[in-house]
């Protein structure tokens, strides 16, 4: 009898072990608008009047196209520089990056990669020093404005780095 019930227990456990690993596999899963999205809600856009921009997205008159025009425009272009890179090479593991975006008044812009802290598996100076190098002459970024006043932006974009 009682060996019978510790099997029933083990194969409880087993069952409710597989259950959460695969909800793992699925969270992991989400997609790229998904992660911008969430990020796009933790900005607090109320501080401005106009989002940062880039010619390209200018002559879009609503609000939130706009806006999603520039991240996708960041994004994309953040992508097709890394892509020459050695970034996916040196670290398979390593799928989407988050890199937080700085937007100054003097339209200048800083990346800065954004860690898991349990990422001791990535050497953060060298990622840092690719991104870097990688992500120069970029397009000129109108930024964000506050009664007509430029202001400085900060938000982070994940991207996705082995675009199969």
């Amino acid at each position: 009898m009682p060996a019978n019930h510790h099997m029933r227990k083990l194969t409880a456990i087993l069952f409710l072990g597989l259950l959460c690993s695969c909800q793992n596999l699925q969270n992991q899963k989400i997609s790229e608008e998904e992660l911008l999205k969430q990020e796009l809600q933790k900005v607090n856009w109320n501080q401005v009047d106009e989002f940062p921009s880039v010619a390209t997205c200018d002559s879009i008159k609503d609000e939130t196209t706009r806006k999603q025009c520039f991240f996708d425009f960041l994004t994309v272009t953040i992508q097709q520089k890394l892509d020459l890179d050695t970034l996916s090479i040196l670290y398979p593991q390593i799928d989407t990056i988050q890199v937080k975006v700085t937007v100054y008044p003097d339209s200048r812009i800083e990346f800065e990669p954004q860690f898991p802290s349990d990422s001791l598996a990535y050497d953060k100076v060298k990622i840092d020093s690719i991104l870097h190098s990688r992500l120069t002459d970029f397009p000129k970024i109108n930024p964000a404005l506050k009664r007509g006043i430029p202001v400085k932006t900060q938000f982070i974009l994940p991207v996705i780095l082995n675009v199969e």
